[in-house]
Parts: structure tokens; C-alpha cells; sequence
């Protein structure tokens, strides 16, 4: 997210980051607090001087990016220092707490139907409710002449090489039995996954040898590497096998970023949408499946038909510099207007509702029709602040 907090319009807001955790030099931590107007450290206050803090810069609108997650500070935010707060990104479902009052989604990730299990509002993007920085911060990923090589880490040049970059506790077992059958079918392929951690690699090859995979070439395992080449390498993979238990976030904005393709298969909860969402924003949405029978099948038809799979990467590749997903100004823009719509409910007394973002570059559009129409030039919402705790 390290460009989102830089590219608000400060003409419309002002926006204040809040940071619970000490400053670890990182080079995201110096961008984010470069580009914001207030950058306040709050991580030595208690709850209390903390939503006091908060309360006195007259914030209007808080953004919780922790949610349930490691350094959490819910307690600020259970002191209702703004009058409207919103769960964005850190914890994938609900918060379970009134006084959340809204929560940033999209009708994948949380369709009209599965609303009523949640305690907030939606902010329905009108994309994907996830959002990255790969379009500013990983340029080099689309020079494939500097990106390494299959050999670099072992893994031949000769085989269909499905992958899975994920943490390894999102396999669950009747997941890696799909995977076990689609490398059963597909024989001159290899699955490429993670020590992640490494304790976990016998494991996953005793699972393999009892569901008939002998052949232990067959899997390739790769140490975590830094951000910069886990972006460049999964380039070098055929196909990604998504966790459908819990998806692939991050990684799979990093997979398609690299023109990977990726198979998914959304079930109920959130943690298990994302995939499908990020896919869809991708305008990659054929890649989605119905169930493990078709997420099995559609992986063994694209490995047994290169053609087919070649036209897939060569669309993302495009796909990847004009599409929603990669789209980070255009995603800051909507997420302005649903939570501008957030507000202005607030300020005009009425109960918080869901809320269906309109595309600013839809709305942009009939701002022009009407203004070639009329003459009349669209007026910019009012000035406000809102603000962000990570």
C-alpha cells in the first residue's frame, strides 16, 4: 500500500497515518510517512492517549488496517475517537465489533447474500476490493531479460511447472490430493512450492508418496527470497494452483503481476474469495472455477495445451498495464468516493448502509457528457479528513 497514502487528493483531504509499530528503517515506512501530511507515532502511547491523540487532530474518518492481526490496537478504536471507522485489508471478515462501522469489500469477496454475516457496512469497490503497489514499485518485474532463469533454482526447463507461493499451513489435504491427481495426469510436470516454512517440506513429500507420487523430482522446493526476486521469479512458472481454503492475496497480485496465470476456486468466506476477486480485476475471469472437478480439469487442460495457455499469459501480460487491478490511482480514487459516501450518510444523520462505489472513471465520463451537454462543470466534494492506524 506504500503509494495509496501519497496519491489522496490533498486539494479534497488531509490525511493523517497513525503507525503502532516502532520505525523499522524500511524504505515502505520512509515513502509512507514522505508522502502524507501528518505521520504520528503512537506506538508508545497507551489506548487511551492514543484515541485522545486522534481525537484532538478532529478526524473524521479512521481506517483500521490491523483488524485481528499481529500489533492490533482494536482497543483505540473501541474508544470511537472518529466518528466513522472502517476495516480495510489487515483481517479478512468481519471484526464482529459495533463500533466498526463500515468495512471496505467488493461483490465478490462479500456478495449481497453473504452481507448479513457481517457487522459492518459494506464499501463495495467496484473492482477488487484489494489493492497493490506493483505498477509504481515493481517495473522491472515486466523486463523479462532481467529476470532470472529456471536453472537458478533447480527447477527444469522441460517440464509444465505448476506452483504455489503461498505459506504452506494454506494447503489443506484435499486441496494437495487435487494437485496430487493433476501432476498424475499431467506427466511431464513438476509442482514448485515454498520452505515456508521449511520444517514443512518432508511433510508435503511423505503426503505426496501416499497419494501415488513416488517420483520426489517431481516437487521442487524454493527458499523464501526477498520481495524483489519472489516478484521477478514467478514469472518463470507455467501455472499457479491457488489454496482454495484460503487464498492467495498478496501473492496472487504478485503471480499475475509476473503474467503468471492462476487457478482458482471461491467457496464461502471471505479468505477464500480473494483469488476470484483479483482474477475478475484482471479481466481474467474465465481462470475462476466452480468446484474441485473443474479446478482440476481446467489445470490439466491448459498444461496439456500450450497454445491455449501461451494466448492466456500473452493477454495478461497486457492485460496487467491497463486493468483495474494494477490500476492503484484509479483503486484510491473509488475508495475516496465510497468513503466521501461514508460520510456525507454520517453527516446528514442518517445509520450507516451498504455502499455500492460507482467506477470514478464511469462517473468521469457522464461528467463529461453532461458537461458537453449543459456547459456546467461538476463540483468537487467538500473538504475532509480521515486517517489510518497500521
Amino acid at each position: 500500500m506504500q503509494s495509496v497514502f501519497g496519491m489522496h487528493d490533498k486539494s479534497k483531504y488531509e490525511v493523517f497515518c497513525y503507525a503502532t509499530s516502532p520505525d523499522d528503517g524500511s524504505i515502505w515506512r520512509k515513502q509512507i510517512s514522505g508522502s502524507v501530511e501528518h505521520f504520528t507515532d503512537i506506538c508508545a502511547l497507551s489506548n487511551g492517549d492514543a484515541a485522545r491523540t486522534i481525537y484532538v487532530d478532529g478526524i473524521h474518518i479512521l481506517v483500521n488496517l490491523n483488524g485481528y492481526t499481529k500489533g492490533a490496537r482494536n482497543e483505540i478504536f473501541a474508544l470511537q475517537p472518529a466518528p466513522v471507522q472502517v476495516s480495510y485489508m489487515g483481517f479478512c471478515g468481519t471484526l464482529g465489533a459495533d463500533y466498526i462501522q463500515y468495512m471496505v469489500g467488493d461483490a465478490t469477496v462479500v456478495p449481497p447474500e453473504y452481507r448479513r454475516f457481517f457487522t459492518e457496512k459494506q464499501i463495495n469497490m467496484p473492482h477488487s476490493y484489494f489493492v497493490n503497489d506493483h505498477k509504481q514499485s515493481a517495473q522491472e518485474v515486466l523486463d523479462t531479460e532481467k529476470c532470472p532463469t529456471r536453472a537458478d533454482y533447480g527447477v527444469p526447463e522441460d517440464k509444465f511447472v505448476f506452483c504455489n507461493f503461498n505459506q504452506v499451513y494454506k494447503i489443506d489435504p484435499v486441496t494437495f490430493t487435487t494437485w496430487m491427481n493433476i501432476l498424475k495426469r499431467v506427466p511431464n510436470s513438476v509442482l514448485w512450492l515454498l520452505r515456508f516454512p521449511p520444517i514443512a517440506e518432508a511433510n508435503i513429500r511423505a503426503e505426496a508418496r501416499a497419494r501415488g507420487v513416488k517420483d520426489q523430482t517431481r516437487l521442487i522446493f524454493t527458499d523464501v527470497a526477498p520481495k524483489d526476486e519472489h516478484l521477478k521469479r514467478g514469472y518463470l512458472a507455467d501455472l499457479f494452483l491457488d489454496t482454495p481454503e484460503c487464498n492467495a492475496h498478496t501473492t496472487g497480485c504478485d503471480i499475475l503481476w509476473g503474467g503468471t496465470p492462476m487457478v482458482t476456486m471461491p467457496k464461502d468466506r471471505m479468505a477464500t474469495r480473494v483469488a476470484s476477486s483479483l482474477l475478475r480485476a484482471a479481466n481474467m475471469s474465465e481462470l475462476i472455477t466452480n468446484s474441485l472437478e473443474e479446478y482440476e480439469e481446467l489445470a490439466v487442460a491448459l498444461a496439456s495445451d500450450m497454445d491455449r495457455l501461451w494466448e492466456l499469459r500473452r493477454r495478461l501480460e497486457d492485460e496487467r498495464l491497463h486493468c483495474p487491478l494494477f490500476d492503484t490511482q484509479r483503486w484510491v480514487r473509488n475508495l475516496e468516493t465510497g468513503l466521501v459516501m461514508a460520510w456525507e450518510r454520517h453527516e446528514n444523520g442518517l445509520a450507516p448502509d451498504h455502499i455500492d462505489v460507482p467506477d470514478i472513471y464511469d462517473l468521469e465520463q457522464l461528467r463529461q457528457k453532461k458537461h458537453i451537454a449543459t456547459g456546467s462543470h461538476p463540483q468537487p466534494p467538500a473538504a475532509a479528513r480521515h486517517a489510518t492506524i497500521s
